[in-house]
């Protein structure tokens, strides 16, 4: 599966590598190990020594890290990290809102960069974060957002407010070239009718993938973000109609033309079979 089309990303706090392996084997499509939020200040260098020392050990080993903030004391630390350890395959950039810490981040790491949406700063900035060189996928952090945003915890009006900024992420992303963003973390665990919501109301505002705390939510994020065999066999038959009748034609009494035919192609790519 293409990083474009990574649907789910499992965090594990850095301070306990040997939760790497587990997490790896519960199915997510990529592994982000936490240097920011899941470590407390006092074992940050212990950590990433750990975590040093776990990759080095298993070689095949593939993760992500989201590393401490471009205002932290912990961030060059990090990023040497992120810069020597070459199974460290792209490095997460907490409360972006400047494209020349993107750009900084992929310079010095060799590495992609995937930035965190979180704050007031870090919307109004999309329109040249998208541009920064050494960009992979924007994501958003709801909880943080709010939080800066002023936001009442959980409710509607809250809502309203997060679906706007979410949607500055979609349109940004396709105005740049960049693939489609990467919804936010839910703090609910034991709720699959929550996280399928969640995750099916992000695909269907155009989101590609999501964060994930447990790997008990995986299996809502995988469906959510997977076509459906219904859905395949559609793209499938517009893509055979396309082939057989051009740009435009009929189908289930339907018209299919140029975006539709994109549509499709989007669903297939989505099922890992093109």
């Amino acid at each position: 599966m293409t990083e474009d089309y990574l649907r789910s990303f499992l965090f594990v706090p850095a301070t306990r590598p040997d939760r790497i392996s587990k997490a790896l084997a519960s199915g997510a499509d990529a592994i982000i190990v936490d240097l920011e939020d899941a470590v407390p200040l006092e074992a940050k260098e212990s950590a990433r020594a750990s975590l040093a020392e776990y990759l080095k050990t298993n070689p095949d080993t593939l993760v992500m890290v989201r590393i401490n903030g471009a205002d932290s004391a912990q961030y060059q630390a990090d990023i040497a990290l992120c810069k020597t350890v070459a199974n460290i395959t792209g490095v997460m950039l907490p409360k972006a809102a400047d494209s020349s810490d993107i750009e900084y981040v992929s310079e010095a790491t060799g590495k992609p960069v995937w930035p965190l949406i979180e704050s007031a700063a870090g919307i109004a900035a999309l329109p040249t974060l998208v541009k920064a060189s050494g960009i992979a996928r924007l994501s958003i952090g709801a909880l943080d957002l709010a939080s800066d945003l002023n936001l009442a915890s959980n409710s509607p009006s809250a809502e309203i407010v997060l679906d706007y900024c979410k949607c500055q992420l979609v349109i940004h992303s396709r105005a740049a070239g960049l693939a489609a963003p990467v919804e936010t973390v839910v703090p609910v665990i034991d709720n699959p009718e929550y996280i399928s919501k969640v995750a099916t109301k992000a695909n269907e505002m155009g989101f590609r993938g999501m964060l994930a705390i447990h790997p008990r939510q995986l299996p809502e994020i995988h469906q959510a973000f997977t076509p459906s065999p219904v859905q395949v066999r559609w793209a499938e038959r517009v893509l055979k109609g396309a082939d057989q009748f051009g740009a435009v034609f009929q189908l289930d009494g339907k018209m299919i033309d140029a975006p539709v035919i994109q549509e499709a192609k989007s669903i297939l790519a989505q099922a890992n079979l093109t």
